[in-house]
């Protein structure tokens, strides 16, 4: 749909998973919580909306479990959107 009204991004292919690295490099000095998926089973059996793990652990276990980044993940220069947010995608094209 976004590329039919002339959006230019780039899908960050999570079907592969992404390495540690891949993935600190993705999200740089961003906050990393926010690629976290809230509706994972493990974010939930780890109860990481009130203790989320420090950024090292949450690399390993993002590189480990892909589902346990939020998806969709685009990304247009140094902007990046994560899940369905309609806002911030709309602000794409």
């Amino acid at each position: 749909m976004l590329r039919e009204k002339g959006a230019a991004f780039e899908e960050v292919d999570l079907s592969r998973g992404l390495s540690v690295d891949e993935l600190d490099q993705l999200i740089g000095k961003r906050d990393y919580r926010l690629f976290l998926n809230p509706r994972n089973e493990l974010y939930r059996e780890r109860n990481m909306s009130a203790s989320p793990p420090p950024r090292d652990e949450a690399l390993r276990l993002m590189s480990e479990y892909p589902n346990l980044i939020r998806r969709p993940i685009l990304v247009k220069g140094a902007r990046i959107v994560l899940g369905f947010d309609e806002h911030a995608l709309a602000s794409l094209t």
